[in-house]
């Protein structure tokens, strides 16, 4: 087989692995009016409204075009997409408390200023352990300039990841997740990945999760929240929906950000999602409750199967791992 071919063949292949699989987010759109039989109250603010299919922040929805267009990978994966660049300006925070800057730069190396609105946000920023263990949903705040500053805790040294999940105001922009590593010094040694459960407990909330993740097929994930064994019927708006999920593949950090079906506030909170590829990933939802946002975390893999061959912790560790953490500037 000459170059050519062998290169043909190749593309042809890739396009046929991963074509289907990158419509992450584009299945869900931001929760509607309550549902108004079956509960008791309603938030005091209504989430914003949308049609299902639209809200998603991965920006990377399109998946192949036909005729062997270029595959577009999951979000995060990339520290530059679509002209635009993640530039951090403090590349190596310390363990504990401390302060993260950053900005986001267009193709001429200046930053950026002008960002559209989605989801109560310019701007939404992730940042995760490369163990999975940590993970933190952060609100920066941005200056004149285009610098944007938020305070962060990273509870031990090792590997992180930070994804900035945004869409210019640029005409034509799309939305892009962008994802940069980084190195907090000293000792380190990972954590095993959670076992697969399929319930969590944090601050005394119970959320069980329910249905499939499959690799480039949607499903839907429903996620019921109760509290002492009594369903929890009147979560509040969050951003602008009753949850906000995001899944990160093992081993890479692919990043998959969706938000809910149409539904009520609570205590089933319905999103649609389809994962990248076959493999297991952590699911973090954050939903807030008597004005507080808490994070449920879950390890799942796709299609239901067995947990992946890392030493796994017991379920009931799962309180134990530091999925928490929510900062507003």
């Amino acid at each position: 087989m000459n170059t050519g071919v062998r290169i043909t063949a190749f593309a042809a292949a890739l396009a046929a692995t991963f074509g289907t699989a990158y419509g992450v987010g584009k299945g869900v759109g931001p929760v509607g009016e309550p549902a108004q039989a079956g509960h008791g109250e309603h938030a005091a603010a209504q989430p914003e409204k949308g049609k299902k299919g639209e809200g998603a922040h991965a920006g990377h929805g399109e998946g192949a075009a036909e005729g062997g267009a270029p595959v577009e990978l999951p979000g995060g994966l990339q520290v530059s997409e679509g002209g635009y660049t993640l530039a951090m300006e403090t590349p190596v925070p310390a363990a504990g408390k401390s302060v993260l800057k950053f900005s986001i730069k267009d193709a001429s190396g200046r930053k950026v200023t002008a960002f559209t609105t989605e989801h109560g946000k310019e701007l939404h920023f992730i940042v995760a352990s490369r163990d999975l263990d940590t993970f933190r949903h952060l609100h920066p705040v941005k200056a004149a300039d285009g610098t944007w500053t938020t305070p962060v805790d990273l509870p031990a040294a090792g590997g992180y990841k930070a994804f900035a999940d945004f869409k210019p105001a640029a005409p034509g922009a799309k939305g892009i997740t962008l994802g940069v590593d980084l190195s907090v010094p000293g000792a380190y040694a990972p954590k095993p990945l959670p076992a697969i459960a399929p319930t969590s407990t944090v601050d005394g909330y119970q959320v069980r999760l329910g249905g499939t993740l499959n690799p480039g097929r949607a499903g839907e994930l429903r996620l019921t929240v109760t509290r002492g064994g009594k369903p929890v019927t009147d979560l509040e708006p969050y951003l602008g929906a009753y949850g906000h999920l995001v899944a990160l593949r093992d081993g890479d950090l692919a990043y998959l950000h969706v938000h809910p079906n149409e539904g009520g506030p609570g205590p089933d909170v319905s999103f649609t999602a389809t994962a990248p590829s076959p493999g297991t990933y952590r699911l973090f939802l954050d939903f807030q409750h008597e004005g507080t946002v808490r994070t449920a975390a879950f390890t799942v893999t796709t299609g239901g199967g067995a947990a992946p061959a890392k030493a796994p912790v017991p379920a009931a560790g799962e309180a134990t791992h530091d999925a928490g953490g929510h900062a507003h500037g």
